[in-house]
């Protein structure tokens, strides 16, 4: 099969182990845009807030950017005054470096919380870093992201816009802590598509509502989370600043990449076995549903449920009940798959539970519940409950 192509003309990508992560693996990455690159960006709302992210948000407001140094295995969070001046530490290194204003360099972490960022490990690597830089180090960088993951999640994507192809790439972390309004998750993406950053930023708002934002492991939003967009403009094609056909184009794209990275995240959960759609239909409004579908998708006995492969529908329902969802429990039906498993509040005959019962043995199903309240429906992917989830964060720091 041929190697997928992850280049992305005017970008430059680098990963090192720098010593943080006690494994010895990468653990320094660099992406690096030759020509300052319009950019978008989302930000953790924990208002524990890691001091890059603090950064990152002050050097978004002049909507540019051309490098993202991150390291994994430090989140640089909790780290008081020390913390922000490593993180501006980090970039003006890198921004000599590359001969470059350091408030185009955007620094990121992620890892343990509460410890200062190891900067003599990191100093001494950055020579190294640069000389690994390369249009071919995509890998390497995804690598150096990495933390519990247990595979790197990329996607690649390419379109026309005025006659010129475009490409787009990204690259996203995160395997527990998951949880809508981004999670500990860092999210990379680059594009030579040439878009004015304010509608950059639209587009990027938009493709986290579906995408992002539909996915919860844990319930857990972290202090570190991040996702930036570059636009350099390479493609040479005339420049976007209002959506449009060719807005739209890029937009389709920039949904896809989005919602295969959020789904690899999903399915790389943190001990998960099941990967699983709740979709509800029939609410009264959006937020009805998309409170309902929280409810069910971050109840432990639910989700204990799956992992054990139980059809114990009266979780769910009882989830539901504590929502404050507006619902009739007389009038609610959950299908697993297309399989019935509750009518009218009720559980069904024995053997149509059993067909139901059958689903959930499935690596990957869908649950459906409907309110028949109105028209309004939300779905969201998560996950089970598993007893190496418990063990992966009872030892996260050891």
């Amino acid at each position: 099969m041929k190697p997928i192509d992850f280049k992305v003309s005017g970008f430059l990508f680098s990963g090192i182990s720098a010593g943080i992560k006690k494994d010895g693996k990468r653990d320094l990455g660099l992406i690096y845009s030759e020509v300052p690159a319009q950019v978008a960006g989302l930000f953790t709302t924990n208002k524990v807030k890691a001091a890059p992210v603090q950064l990152n948000m002050e050097r978004m407001k002049r909507g540019l950017c051309q490098a993202i140094i991150v390291n994994s295995g430090n989140a640089n969070a909790c780290t008081g005054s020390q913390g922000l001046r490593d993180a501006k530490r980090v970039s003006s290194l890198i921004a000599q470096q590359l001969g470059i204003n350091e408030n185009l360099v955007f620094p990121s972490s992620t890892g343990v919380i509460g410890s200062p960022l190891p900067m003599k490990k990191i100093e001494e690597r950055i020579p190294e870093l640069m000389d690994c830089l390369s249009a071919e180090g995509w890998m390497n960088t995804v690598e150096a992201i990495m933390t519990t993951d247990t595979f790197p999640k990329i996607e690649v994507a390419t379109c026309r816009i005025k006659g010129r192809r475009v490409k787009l790439c990204g690259m996203v972390k995160g395997a527990g802590m998951i949880y809508p309004n981004l999670a500990t998750m860092l999210s990379f993406l680059v594009t030579d598509a040439n878009i004015k950053a304010s509608l950059l930023q639209r587009m990027l708002e938009k493709a986290s509502e579906v995408s992002y934002n539909r996915i919860t492991i844990d319930g857990e939003t972290s202090t570190n989370d991040t996702v930036l967009l570059l636009a350099n403009g390479r493609a040479e094609h005339p420049i976007l600043n209002q959506m449009g056909r060719d807005g739209e184009i890029f937009q389709s794209m920039l949904f896809k990449v989005c919602q295969n990275l959020a789904e690899s995240l999903v399915k790389d959960g943190e001990g998960a076995t099941k990967f699983i759609e709740i979709l509800i239909r029939g609410a009264r409004s959006k937020e009805d549903a998309k409170r309902a579908a929280y409810a069910i998708a971050h109840s432990p006995l639910v989700k204990t449920a799956f992992f054990g492969e139980d059809a114990n529908w009266g979780r769910i329902l009882c989830a539901l009940g504590h929502s404050g969802v507006r619902i009739n429990p007389n009038r609610i039906d959950v299908f697993f798959e297309k399989a019935p498993i509750v009518k009218n509040g009720m559980g069904v005959r024995p053997r149509l539970e059993e067909k139901a019962a059958e689903v959930i043995k499935k690596r990957s199903f869908k649950v459906t519940v409907d309110l028949y309240q109105g028209k309004s429906q939300f779905s969201i992917l998560t996950t089970d409950l598993s007893l190496d989830y418990v063990k992966i964060n009872a030892s996260y720091r050891s």
